[in-house]
């Protein structure tokens, strides 16, 4: 890429567009093309039709999906299969059509088997059953790995495919009905010390920031205690303040800081092609790159190693009545690693700078 090529990246403000905007611009890339939802709507076939036929862009960043945790993947399962796959189709094949020199597709290692091997190398996808609460988003980045497969294949077309881990980092989603597990720890033992030290300013203006069900800072104390408790901060007769923590706290999970992913994605569309991506010309087939530390940690010491950094003094609770999901899911990170890259920030460092944010 040219500093002046015309790069499209959709999905620009959330987590990993936003991060990947900023690693391009601090890059020297200038020529960058974003729009927000109501501009575009990715599941719109005549919309982004229209738009790649004006934008003409050289370079493509597929960023944009629909995303949540372990209770909105198991909830919106018609959402999630529908909405992914229409933007996956639409982005894909209008690069196709308008001639992108390269294009990036972004998933998730949700896309390997529930009881997959670990750890995770890109050959284990397809070798076993998926988990269940997030089945269909998994199947819709799997068809989206396997149609930039097959573009490349027929068409000659220049499309990678990469697979991050848990990510969590600035413009992260702190919604405590659809985020991910480290962001919402952060929030809700955040809500906690404030809770704990009866600090009402403190949790009005979290409130008013990001209202939970519809409640804000403007409600009674009653109605903000009740919602609270709802999603598992309380307060007992004695001022102790406990978090519950869905599950066992015993999976084990990978984080990777959304900067670190971002500068991979910049270096794959710098340096790599995907050529580079497979070495058996007789069936090319898992093709896509783990994007990931190589390292995890327990949800249970995760809770701690956030309260530490949040400075929460209070309990964890692990309700065992809710599910747990996949015990492990650690990536294989050698291919990338033998590509020419590898992570920078540790969890610590992370946390630190995620709760500072």
């Amino acid at each position: 890429m040219n500093k002046n090529s015309k790069i499209y990246v959709a999905g620009h403000r959330g987590l990993v567009g936003s991060a990947i905007i900023k690693n391009l611009t601090s890059h020297g890339y200038t020529n960058l093309v974003f729009k927000k939802h109501s501009e575009l709507n990715l599941t719109n076939s005549n919309q982004v039709k229209d738009f790649f036929e004006i934008e003409k862009p050289e370079y493509v960043i597929l960023a944009a999906a629909k995303v949540g945790g372990i209770v909105a993947n198991n909830t919106y399962r018609a959402d999630f299969i529908y909405e992914n796959l229409m933007i996956q189709n639409n982005v894909i094949h209008q690069s196709y059509l308008n001639g992108v020199k390269k294009l990036l597709f972004l998933g998730s290692t949700c896309i390997y088997p529930k009881n997959c091997p670990q750890p995770m190398k890109e050959d284990y996808l397809l070798t076993d059953t998926l988990e269940y609460t997030n089945e269909p988003y998994a199947i819709a980045k799997i068809a989206g790995i396997k149609m930039c497969e097959s573009y490349n294949l027929q068409y000659g077309t220049n499309f990678i495919s990469v697979m991050p881990t848990n990510l969590y980092g600035p413009n992260d989603n702190f919604d405590l009905e659809k985020s991910h597990v480290l962001p919402a720890l952060i929030r809700k033992t955040h809500l906690g010390k404030a809770l704990e030290k009866n600090n009402w300013d403190l949790i009005i203006t979290d409130l008013n920031k990001l209202p939970i069900e519809g409640i804000d800072g403007k409600n009674d104390k009653t109605e903000i205690l009740n919602i609270l408790s709802k999603y598992g901060i309380r307060k007992n007769s004695k001022s102790k303040v406990t978090v519950e923590i869905w599950g066992t706290g015993k999976p084990m999970r990978e984080f990777l800081w959304s900067e670190d992913m971002a500068d991979a994605c910049v270096f794959l569309m710098e340096n790599r092609d995907f050529k580079d991506t497979y070495n058996n010309t007789n069936e090319v087939r898992n093709t896509h790159i783990n994007i990931g530390t190589g390292e995890d940690i327990s949800i249970k010491d995760l809770a701690y190693l956030i309260s530490s950094s949040v400075g929460f003094k209070g309990e964890f609770s692990f309700n065992s009545n809710k599910p747990d999901g996949t015990m492990k899911k650690l990536t294989d990170v050698s291919k990338l690693n033998s590509l020419g890259w590898k992570h920078t920030v540790d969890l610590v460092e992370g946390i630190e700078k995620a709760y500072k944010w």
